[in-house]
């Protein structure tokens, strides 16, 4: 008995076509409603920038007249404790020289008339005359 092989067909008619192509759904913004969302804050943080360096200036124009303001209070207060401590050092130059003949206390070393403020150096060690290492 000899039977017939059967061999594996096709359909009639065909196999269905197989998608091959890559069909990816859209997801996200197009790259141009990307670029306006970012131009966008950029913006935004321009503005605020922007109204930052406004009050910036606003507080740096108050500090300045405050201090012009406030520039003859503290000159006055200066020249009340020169003056304090001027009176404060006459009166211990008195109390040391007093039995030294013919002082004057308070006279100054120079001979004008001019009046020159006593000034105070803070000098570093290092910078003083004679400063050994």
């Amino acid at each position: 008995m000899s039977a017939v092989p059967s061999q594996d067909m096709p359909p009639t008619g065909g196999f269905s076509s197989i998608r091959y192509e890559r069909r990816l759904p859209k997801r996200g913004p197009s790259g141009v409603a990307m670029f306006a969302i970012c131009g966008a804050v950029m913006g935004y943080g321009w503005y605020r920038l922007y109204l930052g360096l406004d009050e910036r200036r606003e507080l740096e124009r108050e500090k300045i007249w405050s201090r012009i303001h406030l520039t003859p209070l503290l000159l006055a207060e200066t020249d009340r404790d020169e003056y304090r401590r001027n009176h404060a050092a006459v009166e211990r130059e008195r109390a040391i020289m007093k039995d030294v003949p013919g002082w004057e206390a308070g006279k100054g070393v120079y001979n004008g008339t001019r009046y020159m403020p006593m000034v105070i150096a803070n000098v570093p060690l290092s910078q003083r005359p004679g400063f050994k290492d």
